[in-house]
């Protein structure tokens, strides 16, 4: 099973909180490109980003 975030759909992207998330955060991403974990990947990245290690998720779906 795998997540997709693309911050095309998502309503904070060009904000200050898309600033601050974690997909920006990792991977220095274009506009409009979206990003794919597993489900394991995204387990880890909650639990660091819940420690303060890391930004937190801060994708907001449109729909």
């Amino acid at each position: 099973m795998s997540i997709t975030i693309d911050c095309g759909t998502c309503v904070r992207a060009e904000t200050d909180s898309c600033d601050d998330c974690v997909v920006t955060f990792i991977t220095g991403r274009e506009p409009d490109s979206a990003v794919i974990i597993d489900v394991a990947e995204f387990a880890a990245l909650r639990r660091l980003g819940d420690a303060g290690l890391v930004p937190t998720l801060r994708h907001q779906s449109a729909g």
